[in-house]
């Protein structure tokens, strides 16, 4: 099972930097399995700790992919690393195992602190829709253009029917950086 979270990770700089991330579980560790190149795999193994963030605010998913990083963080408990404010749950990791691979290793993390902020109160459609979107969104030199239009036209749905104002916001974030990548891609000047 992946688990749709937002990690936390530092920068050489010590600045932070946050992506969104499908994360597994397995044997009491977390599995992080970026694809290569990335600022996250660099800083996960420089660094060999981070903060998975578990939240409903969709914004910030939509938001790590299109550019929008300047979320409220506070500093983490255990680990030198950042916590969402708005995160209903934290969980601070420890690296513990690589598993190199040319193109997407796999890092096992130890859970070293844990720590709820607020009740999980349950997605609606359009916040899964969202979710799925910026998947499509991170994978967009992956896939083929009729594959995310297809996907898109059906999450739509969702977005239409249960969006509230956090939802649209991210729903139209996604939908710029989609356009601005196929400008780019016929060679059109971007917005």
């Amino acid at each position: 099972m992946i688990f749709e979270t937002i990690v936390t990770t530092i920068n050489a700089d010590g600045s932070p930097h946050m992506a969104p991330f499908g994360i597994r579980e397995s044997n009491g560790l977390v599995c992080i399995a970026p694809f290569r190149p990335s600022t996250s795999l660099d800083n996960l193994l420089r660094s060999r700790c981070a903060v998975l963030n578990l939240t409903d605010d969709v914004r910030v998913f939509a938001g790590s992919l299109t550019g929008r990083r300047d979320w409220p963080l506070r500093r983490a408990q255990v680990v030198m690393g950042w916590v969402l404010e708005s995160a209903l749950a934290h969980r601070e990791l420890q690296l513990v195992e690589v598993r190199d691979d040319v193109i997407r290793p796999e890092l096992l993390f130890q859970v070293v602190h844990e720590q709820m902020h607020a009740p999980f109160r349950g997605f609606n459609r359009a916040q899964a829709a969202v979710i799925e979107a910026s998947v499509l969104v991170s994978r967009l030199q992956m896939l083929p253009p009729e594959k995310i239009d297809a996907e898109l036209k059906y999450l739509a749905i969702a977005v239409e029917k249960t969006a509230g104002e956090r939802e649209w916001q991210a729903w139209n974030w996604l939908l710029e950086q989609i356009e601005n990548f196929r400008a780019a891609q016929r060679g059109e000047n971007q917005a």
